[in-house]
């Protein structure tokens, strides 16, 4: 056996992922290579020292942002590859399956799984076609929301959504199902139009905590600035009375990528530049923002505040 292929597989060792006769083969090996002993001692070492720090728990905010991130780039990413490879270089993924049981375990239970649901609807089929109404505990957890509609000159909306089929329920804005149906749409869906409209109905009821939450969390997180507009649309009213909105505007007026949104987020602030957080960002941006409109506004609105004594 060469130190090699020894040092490339120390790791699945220290893990437990090797094979039992790959094992022993790498044990027999350290047993009489000193330098494979001092690498194995290293990787041991490296992993009792991971294993005293405790690993911290996400923000839901961090979850649902790298959530959406991902599906944005799984959409966009080039499709095939992972069957290319597994076509035209099956002894590499068998070599991987043979080493790795856990791999070897999760596609057996996959297998398995595949079987039970082919199964259960054979046996269990349903009619085919959009189900109306709201999804119930027996059903499955939602995947995302296809479309969302506003039927012209109504209060009415009629949301598709996906489980395990393409479901669709419909009532009023008032009405707490489609609420929450667009609560999750703003912030999971893929479709960034979908997340749009999503925004666009929930900026109607912004005096709803739950909404008001969804809407600064699409300012500070989506991707689209056309989101992030209908976002600041929404917050609006509420930059004089309520800190947390103006501090994310503020936000949103420093670091946003999109002229347009920073632009907004500027005007939005207009009616509270004497405060004093608002006026230190607005100092900075006059002083040294890339932006010259930005930066001529801001000393437009700080030449029109009263000297602080």
């Amino acid at each position: 056996m060469k130190c090699e292929w020894v040092r490339e597989n120390i790791t699945l060792h220290v893990y437990g992922e090797l094979a039992d006769d790959a094992r022993h083969e790498l044990e027999q090996h350290v047993a009489r290579c000193a330098d494979c002993a001092a690498e194995l001692k290293t990787e041991l070492d490296f992993h009792a020292l991971l294993s005293r720090e405790v690993a911290s728990e996400p923000t839901p905010n961090l979850l649902a942002a790298s959530r959406m991130r991902l599906q944005e780039a799984l959409e966009t990413a080039e499709q095939g590859r992972f069957w290319h490879r597994l076509a035209f270089d099956p002894a590499n993924w068998l070599r991987q399956v043979r080493f790795s049981p856990a791999l070897a375990s999760a596609i057996l239970i996959l297998g398995f799984a595949g079987g039970v649901g082919t199964t259960y609807r054979v046996v269990a089929r349903q009619p085919q076609g959009p189900v109306t109404g709201a999804p119930t505990s027996a059903e499955a957890s939602i995947t995302g929301i296809r479309s969302i509609t506003q039927e012209p000159g109504t209060n009415q909306i009629a949301i598709k959504y996906d489980t395990v089929s393409t479901l669709e329920t419909q009532g009023s804005l008032n009405d707490q199902r489609i609420q929450q149906l667009l609560l999750f749409a703003a912030r999971n869906n893929y479709n960034s139009g979908v997340r749009m409209d999503s925004v666009d109905l929930l900026t109607k009821k912004p005096d709803v905590s739950q909404v008001r939450e969804a809407l600064v969390y699409a300012l500070r997180y989506d991707t689209n600035p056309g989101v992030r507009l209908k976002a600041l649309d929404g917050l609006g009213s509420f930059v004089k009375d309520d800190v947390r909105v103006r501090d994310v505007v503020l936000e949103a007026l420093v670091n946003d990528s999109n002229p347009g949104v920073r632009t907004e987020a500027l005007r939005l602030i207009e009616p509270v530049k004497a405060d004093g957080s608002v006026r230190g960002v607005l100092m900075a941006l006059a002083s040294k923002d890339q932006s010259q409109y930005i930066k001529s506004q801001a000393r437009t609105m700080l030449a029109q505040l009263p000297e602080i004594d």
